[in-house]
């Protein structure tokens, strides 16, 4: 919040204090930096019809029409009976109830909206809220909007009883007939959002977005204080701390949300989802793979392994037209080796999942050298099923020499991790193509490797282990270039086995030689395989993808056997 000086209402002349640094500034400085204090950058609060300015296109909102909730329906009396308590809300905010709902456009994306109004009654969730909620949520399921949510609220409404919190389960079942539709939904994040609030409708998003600052909790400090005596570290409800910890997926300042919120909207939107029409598969594909493509497993490794090729990170800059990264397993943790988000590509919004390495010894440190932890593939399985949810394609950049091992790892259930992240591939019911573009080692890449195309680069390696693995179990020490040899792990090698299905071309010299050029050439091959995929039913694809690996390593004539096998549409 902020104070007014020398003015009444601190919007029309005089001054304002900020809440956070206490400094002193012309109302003119706020209103340019949209209620963020000139000085120490605090986000203060703002009322549901600033925010809506700031959000949505000039003259695109509209209000939605909501059924009314029941008017106080315990006759609760604390020190003034409950209807005094709503009337004074409204004349002193001049809105109906703590919510604000509607239609517009953001960017130019019909979005659906709603702001709470903390400064009625502490935006807090009752039957009233509830209802224009879950009112505007049916609204957006019949004209197949995203959504939008701001949140700022103390939880739910005492004077309401259980009838309030009946309402979490009543929006919370609205969200997921929007998720059941598959319609994107994002939440903003302000100071405060705790209670009920925060763990229901504010955190089920397929997004969570926050601005910096914003403190959100199932339980506020006076709350914990009172009830268990306890004291909450600092800075553990804000939003930086939870971005960090794998709950938010960014923390972005005012004067980038409306421009974040427009690039989401036009991934997710199902207008937007593949622009009309899509430009065919770049040619670059039909490049042949050169003659001198070297055949020999150790010299392919070692230009597998080279620091020079390009990252997870710079294919996506290059390749993609749009990218929203995505933070977070929403468990604890956000691993920096595995990297993800919405993106378009060749026209497409896709789900794309790659695993990092880096170029320098502080970045590869940063990334494990390319070895992701439990974090990592539970961003990846979170990723996976935003992708279902959506009804979007899937893809995945493999560089990994293998799973992290060690005992952080194992207590955090690594090997559970990544058979689930198997498991899951397996059955998404959205294409799903995967590319090796380095090292493809192990369980660890295989975990993002199931698809129903594998592409592989010319120079890459994909095996059951690393060549130095192997060779100190079977040869002994210092033979890791026999079992490299002996692994049969090259592209040519797998596309014989019937692992892989395409060899992408790299340039001259390798990937590593034009970062450029290489991410030219993968768009290209991924492009077509996705083209080949998009118009494949749901049910098509998981047949044809069960009958694939089904094939992998049978003798002829054992796949038949399995043919009347059905798979559920």
């Amino acid at each position: 919040m902020t104070h007014a000086i020398g003015s009444e209402n601190g919007t029309g002349s005089g001054w304002l204090r900020c809440d956070s640094c206490d400094d002193i500034s012309f109302w003119r400085k706020w209103n340019r930096k949209q209620g963020v204090c000139p000085s120490c950058g605090h986000h203060a609060a703002l009322d549901p019809r600033a925010r809506i300015a700031t959000l949505l296109d000039r003259g695109s909102f509209a209000p939605v029409a909501f059924g009314d909730g029941l008017l106080d329906p315990l006759g609760f009396v604390d020190r003034v009976p409950y209807p005094e308590r709503l009337a004074a809300a409204r004349e002193r905010t001049g809105e109906q109830e703590a919510v604000v709902v509607g239609t517009g456009r953001i960017g130019g994306v019909a979005t659906a909206l709603a702001v709470l109004d903390f400064r009625f009654l502490g935006g807090s969730l009752g039957v009233g809220v509830g209802e224009r909620l879950t009112g505007l949520l049916e609204h957006a399921l019949v004209e197949r909007l995203p959504l939008v949510l701001v949140t700022a609220s103390g939880g739910a409404r005492m004077q309401e009883g259980v009838l309030s919190l009946m309402q979490m389960a009543k929006v919370s079942q609205a969200m997921a007939a929007m998720r059941a539709a598959g319609l994107g939904t994002v939440s903003v994040i302000t100071d405060p959002t705790y209670g009920g609030v925060a763990a229901s409708f504010a955190t089920q998003s397929d997004v969570l977005l926050a601005e910096p600052g914003a403190r959100l909790g199932f339980a506020g400090p006076r709350v914990i204080r009172q009830t268990i005596g306890a004291t909450l570290p600092p800075g553990l409800q804000t939003a930086e701390y939870l971005h960090a910890t794998g709950m938010l997926d960014q923390v972005v300042p005012r004067s980038r949300l409306r421009d974040v919120l427009a690039e989401l909207l036009d991934l997710v939107a199902v207008d937007r989802r593949v622009t009309a029409p899509a430009r065919p598969p770049r040619v670059l594909a039909d490049r042949p793979v050169r003659a001198d493509t070297p055949r020999d497993g150790w010299s392919t490794v070692r230009i597998a392994r080279d620091r020079d090729r390009p990252t997870a990170r710079e294919y996506l800059a290059r390749m993609c037209e749009s990218f929203v990264e995505l933070h977070g397993d929403r468990v604890g943790g956000d691993s920096a080796t595995v990297v993800g988000g919405l993106a378009r590509l060749g026209g497409r919004s896709v789900v794309v999942v790659g695993t990092q390495k880096g170029h320098t010894s502080a970045e590869l440190t940063a990334t494990s050298f390319g070895m992701a932890g439990p974090d990592g593939y539970r961003k990846a399985l979170r990723l996976f099923a935003l992708a279902e949810r959506l009804g979007l394609p899937v893809v995945t950049l493999v560089d990994t020499p293998g799973a992290h091992p060690g005992p952080v790892a194992e207590r955090g259930g690594q090997a559970l991790v990544i058979a689930e992240s198997i498991l899951a591939l397996t059955t998404l019911r959205v294409p799903v193509v995967a590319a090796v573009v380095g090292e493809g080692g192990s369980g660890g890449a295989l975990a993002l490797a199931v698809a129903d195309q594998v592409l592989m680069s010319e120079h890459a390696v994909y095996s059951v282990i690393s060549p130095e693995g192997c060779a100190a179990i079977l040869w002994g020490p210092g033979q890791a270039e026999q079992a490299a040899n002996a692994l049969r792990l090259t592209a040519p090698d797998l596309v014989a086995l019937g692992v892989v299905d395409r060899v992408v071309p790299e340039p001259d010299g390798g990937t590593q030689a034009d970062h450029a050029e290489a991410a030219a050439l993968l768009a290209a091959a991924l492009e077509r395989a996705l083209s080949g995929l998009a118009e494949l039913p749901r049910a098509e694809l998981v047949a044809r993808r069960r009958d694939r690996l089904r094939r992998l390593g049978a003798a002829p004539g054992a796949v038949e056997r399995t043919e009347t096998v059905g798979v559920a549409s």
